[in-house]
């Protein structure tokens, strides 16, 4: 979006002064004209960078969930105290000055309310900040008149979300760290530490002394990667890289995503992170009165994984022919028994969002359980992967001293 300054005539014929929010001149133009205003003069404004700005450039700029989260339970205690949305959302512009970027969007969802744009298409406008779930849901609780209990909801199920992420990336922290040493210390030994002792082996033995077999092996590696470091690291890196670059495409992100799917221990997380974030959603979705299809839709893009986006849209297409979602998700093998069993519950007793919560709460203390007893179990493999590393350095270094030894009596 584009800061335009204009000068319009408004139709008493007074001269009015103001900026608006457009993402080109015309569109700028087009909204003025709407409002009922005769656009005398439109210039875009240039901000001057400042070391924030420049900070931003690092990623400085973007928004963290945590400030969303608290940003919507603030707003949906001003507006449940009858405050109006405008002044609601002004004032929050007011006192986030710990997220320049936050505040410079709120600015920005303002200027968009003040031109006719109702608060869902103004938050529309920044979908890197507020995604496809939020949005959903405060236009449904706009058109239902229920705007501050939608933003409670919106609140519980973003700290949901955040809270197994967090939990996610704790218990798999130390386990990354120990495999991080691992490799540290394999190139360290390598480029430090085997040429030293090839070295001795050699002063000892002779240049024409013959080294078993696991020895030559450990000292040619060493020879390559302290001849050809530069290649190694560069090889690594441009792996990594076009690994990376492969996996955000759709044929990548579909292959990996299958992969995670038929991998023996890291299956279960998936499917259960995949099934507690679709009843999350859905759940939060229908609450706030969002049509079923249009729920499906929302939700396919916010599981994170493409097999079950495809699921969940043929789904859609099915429902719109008339079956009904829990006989549709039964055919579904991703999905485990108990959530057609539960949405049929909740079909028949018209409590589905309720009945769906449960199912949430009760696959995220699932993920929970199962992170730990898996990285229980990834801890002492990497143990292990360490000391056998270490444990085959040792022996290529012990194996000719004692060949060496025998040879000296």
């Amino acid at each position: 979006m584009t800061i335009f300054s204009y000068v319009a005539v408004g139709s008493a014929g007074k001269t009015i002064n103001g900026t608006i929010n457009q993402p080109d001149r015309p569109a700028a133009i087009n909204e003025l004209v709407k409002q009922g205003l005769k656009p005398v003069s439109i210039t875009e404004v240039k901000a001057k960078p400042t070391g924030r700005e420049v900070k931003n450039l690092f990623g400085g700029n973007k928004v963290k969930p945590d400030q969303i989260v608290m940003f919507t339970r603030q707003l949906s205690a001003m507006i449940g105290a009858g405050v109006p949305l405008l002044r609601a959302l002004t004032a929050l512009a007011g006192h986030v000055a710990d997220s320049p970027a936050l505040k410079a969007i709120l600015l920005g969802v303002i200027g968009n309310i003040e031109s006719g744009s109702t608060f869902g298409d103004a938050l529309a406008k920044y979908p890197n900040t507020f995604n496809d779930i939020y949005v959903n849901m405060v236009r449904a609780g706009e058109a239902a008149g229920i705007l501050e209990e939608i933003l409670q909801r919106l609140a519980l199920q973003q700290e949901k979300s955040m809270s197994m992420r967090k939990k996610i990336k704790g218990s798999m922290a130390y386990p990354i760290v120990l495999l991080g040493i691992t490799v540290l210390a394999f190139f360290g030994l390598m480029i430090f530490i085997i040429p030293q002792i090839g070295k001795i082996l050699t002063d000892l033995g002779g240049a024409d002394a013959e080294l078993p077999l696991l020895t030559q092996v450990m000292l040619g590696i060493s020879k390559f990667i302290t001849s050809y470091w530069y290649i190694v690291f560069a090889a690594l890196g441009g792996f990594v890289y076009a690994l990376r670059t492969y996996i955000k495409t759709k044929k990548g992100k579909y292959l990996f995503h299958s992969l995670l799917l038929k991998t023996p221990l890291i299956k279960k997380i998936v499917m259960k992170i995949a099934v507690a974030h679709f009843a999350r959603t859905f759940s939060a979705l229908i609450g706030a009165g969002v049509a079923v299809l249009e729920a499906l839709n929302v939700t396919s893009r916010a599981v994170g994984n493409v097999l079950y986006e495809e699921a969940l849209l043929k789904a859609e297409q099915e429902v719109k022919n008339g079956k009904t979602l829990s006989s549709i998700i039964e055919t579904i093998p991703l999905f485990p028994p108990i959530i057609s069993q539960m949405l049929l519950v909740g079909e028949e007793t018209g409590q589905t969002d309720k009945v769906l919560v449960k199912v949430a709460d009760f696959y995220e203390e699932e993920v929970d359980a199962t992170i730990g007893s898996i990285s229980s179990i990834i801890e002492p493999a990497v143990i292990v992967v360490m000391g056998s590393m270490i444990g085959l350095i040792a022996a290529s270094v012990m194996l000719p001293i004692a060949s060496l030894s025998q040879n000296i009596k």
